[in-house]
């Protein structure tokens, strides 16, 4: 694997590459991205290591091929998938969304609904809408374009999607979080919150310090750099209007 040499590389190329890195092994699954930077990593993910993911029009078929950031779907149908067949892959586990969160725990619970006293809320958000059955039956991985301590809080005001301390713990399977700062896991004591890797530039006291709670930090790492290979794809092929940038931030 070559390393991309190109200095210029922005945090949304660092973020993206860590977003497809979550899908890395998981094979011929249906990868279920939500938001642009996790689906160009999907994409990118499916073009260059992780050849047999399945990719959703979002309507009714699998379809193969690039696929650009805002452009129409690759021509070519794989499969079909009515919406009643999504159903069956998300209860036997051949799914791997990455959802976004308001609110995220150290153990993972995960809040879209509402923020403040569910009797009385403050804001009211999406609703728990997939959550609860996305993290119960399949692999579930998150994203969070600004990583603060409103996102990463003590305790979430609302449980949407589950964590590991609840009772389907033993089951529940949170692969990775990636944020603008960093890539963390569930894989601290006690399936807690732990800190992977950081992005360049980035040091582990600024992912502590934007974090409601604290993390468990052992052996972190530098995220990894994209390739060559993937840097031309990214720039070239699956983006080249450079949406990427609208949803992180240049460094």
């Amino acid at each position: 694997m070559t390393i991309a040499t190109d200095r210029s590389i922005s945090r949304a190329e660092i973020c993206a590459i860590a977003c497809a890195e979550a899908w890395r092994g998981d094979g011929e699954i249906l990868a279920s991205p939500m938001a642009l930077v996790p689906s160009l990593g999907a994409r990118l993910a499916r073009e260059t290591f992780e050849p047999d993911l399945l990719l959703s029009d979002g309507e009714a078929s699998f379809v193969a091929g690039p696929w650009k950031l805002g452009g129409r779907p690759p021509a070519t149908v794989e499969a079909w998938i009515p919406y009643r067949s999504v159903f069956d892959l998300v209860w036997s586990g051949r799914r791997h969304v990455m959802m976004g969160a308001s609110q995220l725990d150290r153990f993972g619970n995960q809040n879209i609904s509402c923020i403040g006293p569910f009797e009385k809320p403050t804001n009211q958000l999406l609703g728990v809408r997939g959550a609860p059955g996305n993290t119960a039956n399949h692999a579930t991985s998150y994203w969070v374009p600004r990583h603060s301590p409103r996102v990463f809080v003590e305790r979430v005001d609302m449980v949407s999607g589950v964590g590991t301390d609840k009772d389907g713990g033993p089951f529940v399977d949170i692969r990775r979080v990636v944020t603008d700062l960093a890539v963390l896991d569930l894989r601290g004591p006690e399936r807690s919150m732990r800190l992977v890797s950081v992005h360049p530039g980035v040091t582990v006291e600024d992912v502590q310090s934007a974090t409601g709670f604290p993390l468990h930090v052992d052996d972190v790492v530098q995220s990894r750099l994209p390739t060559d290979t993937e840097l031309r794809l990214m720039r070239e092929v699956l983006d080249p209007k450079n949406l990427r940038d609208k949803e992180v931030a240049p460094a």
